[in-house]
């Protein structure tokens, strides 16, 4: 079943759905499932797996040198979806990013995909820092919105090259991202909605957003989507905060304000445990404020959370 059922299949509802990390390069995707049994019981209807890029690296030489090399700490998303979907008959949405990554890197991963019986995919830009592969532009897709033509093609059953196949029989049904609180590179929210305008207007099913803390935030946003024509379902990505450093980090990294009745809380704590306490509180009331208004699915990001993740869940559904 295709996330976009899921999404429409029981109207007034909310989904329950959350991200996951590939287990770092040598661990046991056991690390993955652990988690996933964490959850399980809350039954989540999909479940994303992130993408990396390859990282640089120095390696010392034995001359006492440092060599560049770049290195992918986490294995590639296409592997553990099928894992996850097969292992527990969930829908799998493997991130599938631009950069890091060639337009034959990105066909052989639908490639891949295709044979495993996965059609769902979240397609992002992915991470701008670092070095790219090639400098050919003509290799690689630069924008989220290049990716997505890509995908169309592959649909519609031509190469990255031109050449055409029999398209299968299922197509691949994707979602992508979008920013209640403004892409850190859009000079201002119109140019935000126009490009998430974009993105529904060339196929896209659906759109999550960045992590947020605001729910006014995200109302605000999804009334400016529906007024532009944007009428695909919206879904909210939201995170608990477990550390104490979030409380800068978050801002910082993700440009997501933390409204000032959370900041107060938080300056407050002592320790971490304190945090996770104040953040699962917050997310709880966030979370049933959402529900409440109707929100087609919460999407939880779980890094460092999915205990905090758990706690809500086991309040709201």
């Amino acid at each position: 079943m295709r996330v976009i059922d899921h999404l429409t299949a029981r109207p007034g509802s909310t989904a329950f759905s959350f991200e996951i990390l590939p287990p770092l390069k040598g661990n046991s995707i056991e690390k993955v499932y652990n988690i996933i049994d964490k959850l399980r019981e809350f039954d989540p209807k999909y479940i994303n797996i992130t993408s990396h890029r390859s990282e640089m690296i120095f390696k010392e030489m034995p001359d006492g040198s440092y060599r560049p090399q770049k290195m992918r700490k986490r294995p590639g998303s296409v592997a553990i979806a099928s894992a996850i979907q097969n292992k527990y008959g969930i829908t799998a949405v493997p991130h599938i990013i631009c950069k890091g990554f060639t337009r034959d890197e990105t066909e052989y991963a639908l490639i891949d995909l295709n044979f495993l019986g996965v059609h769902d995919l979240l397609l992002l830009r992915g991470d701008s820092k670092g070095p790219e592969k090639t400098a050919d532009p003509s290799k690689v897709n630069l924008h989220a919105t290049d990716l997505q033509a890509q995908v169309n093609d592959f649909n519609r059953g031509i190469y990255a090259d031109g050449e055409t196949f029999e398209a299968n029989a299922t197509p691949f049904s994707y979602g992508m991202a979008c920013y209640p609180e403004k892409h850190e590179e859009a000079p201002n929210m119109e140019s935000d909605l126009y490009y998430a305008r974009q993105k529904v207007e060339a196929g896209a099913d659906y759109l999550v957003t960045q992590m947020f803390f605001d729910n006014e935030k995200y109302y605000s946003f999804v009334e400016r989507c529906r007024e532009a024509g944007i009428t695909v379902p919206i879904i909210p990505g939201i995170k608990p905060v477990v550390f104490r450093n979030q409380l800068n980090v978050l801002p910082r990294v993700f440009r997501s304000d933390i409204p000032e009745p959370f900041a107060a809380e938080l300056r407050k704590c002592t320790s971490d445990d304190e945090v996770k306490e104040v953040g699962v509180e917050w997310c709880i009331n966030q979370c049933r404020e959402l529900m409440s208004h109707g929100v087609p699915s919460i999407h939880f990001y779980t890094l460092m959370a999915s205990d905090s993740v758990r706690r809500v869940a086991s309040a709201i559904y």
